[in-house]
């Protein structure tokens, strides 16, 4: 059987810091990890990769992500899916969940199925084993960049016929939404897991939905209730509530330091997700202006900021970026922060048994990180050396 031999590894995986470390992979999979000293001869059915002492980790996967490099995933053109894929492998994501906007029920089915024919050709730039629904069930007064044209009540037979189309593997609604509580319920029989978000709702819109299963905050702080002394909102809720898995833009513009440093320090890092909720105009110059589901959108200092009022939009996060924020705003450990980059989003998506880590038996998806740029050298997905 081939294999590939990657030598003189820093390997950053949860829990592991290891330096002068040894991978060796075959059938896709990660079949030793080792800092004992070892040779490794390049010949016909060996390939030997010599890293010089860079990162290795676990390859980035990013749950929440709309577009990238001029393309958008909900654009009619079957290609814009094919285009994000091979931008987000650049930024060292393995596996994502391409996520949609709030538009019309025609176009949810059009982006899940140019989604299954990215599959169907083989996926060969990153994984996408399933998408992203954000809305179109918010809350009017959330919308953030999201066109309020097309927001809608919690629709189970909607829901089923793009799950029908190509997996639904996330959901982000408003809980206070009519019907929001037992939606939580339905969705995890369809095996979606449902997430709060662009919502005004209040604690104890949560907590109905939390009897329900939920377990899950988009973009935490972002387009949620505020925490107040006599409602303590979304945000409250989120470091409140021990087991949330709470979604973190990690680009310092989104929050600013101190709420990283909040975040990161006072809840357990367990739960929480790093996302770039990144758009097309990632990877773009500035000055790159575009219709975000019909709402104007332009770029300027790296910034995406609706044209109406110059609120946020998304990103143009890298994961990589998120990391190297977070990691010099909180001084933690890589080897602790290096889950929420990864192991905790495959742990829920019930992939933790294979994906997320740098270990033995998982699978060999990783990203090599250049420690002084922190832009990946070199990225594997199931063994094979895609950058």
């Amino acid at each position: 059987m081939k294999k590939t031999v990657i030598i003189n590894a820093h390997v950053i995986s949860p829990d592991v810091d290891l330096v002068n470390a040894t991978l060796v992979i075959s059938g896709g999979r990660i079949r030793r990890v080792t800092t004992q000293a070892e040779t490794a001869k390049a010949d016909r059915d060996t390939t030997v990769v010599d890293v010089r002492g860079q990162y290795v980790m676990p390859g980035f996967i990013d749950v929440h992500t709309h577009g990238a490099d001029g393309a958008d995933f909900c654009d009619a053109d079957p290609e814009a899916i094919f285009t994000l894929a091979r931008a987000k492998l650049r930024e060292g994501v393995t596996t994502f969940l391409p996520t949609t906007l709030t538009v019309s029920h025609a176009n949810l089915l059009a982006s899940a199925a140019n989604a299954r024919r990215y599959a169907e050709a083989g996926a060969p730039f990153s994984k996408v084993p399933g998408i992203h629904l954000e809305g179109p069930y918010i809350n009017p007064s959330r919308c953030g960049a999201q066109n309020p044209k097309y927001v809608r009540k919690p629709s189970l037979r909607e829901l089923k016929e793009v799950n029908a189309v190509f997996p639904v593997r996330q959901i982000s609604y408003a809980v206070e939404a009519e019907g929001g509580a037992a939606f939580a319920k339905a969705c995890f029989k369809l095996g979606v897991v449902p997430s709060c978000g662009h919502t005004d709702g209040t604690m104890r819109d949560l907590e109905a939905a939390y009897r329900n299963g939920l377990r899950h905050l988009t973009h935490f702080c972002n387009q949620m209730t505020p925490l107040h002394h006599r409602e303590i909102g979304m945000v409250g809720a989120g470091f409140l509530i021990d087991d949330l898995n709470t979604e973190v833009i990690c680009d310092r513009i989104h929050l600013c330091d101190d709420m990283l440093r909040l975040i990161f320090t006072r809840r357990s890092l367990a739960h929480i997700q790093m996302i770039t909720d990144s758009l097309r105009c990632s990877h773009c110059k500035d000055g790159y202006a575009f219709k975000m589901g019909g709402v104007g959108v332009t770029l300027k200092d790296g910034v995406a900021r609706l044209v109406s009022d110059g609120h946020l939009a998304g990103s143009t996060l890298w994961m990589g970026q998120g990391l190297r924020n977070v990691h010099a705003v909180t001084g933690i450990p890589l080897k602790d922060l290096v889950r929420t980059t990864s192991w905790n989003q495959a742990i829920e998506q019930g992939w933790g048994h294979e994906l997320g880590k740098v270990a033995r038996g998982y699978r060999a998806d990783l990203v090599v990180v250049n420690p002084r740029t922190w832009r990946p050298s070199a990225v594997f997905v199931d063994g094979e050396q895609r950058i």
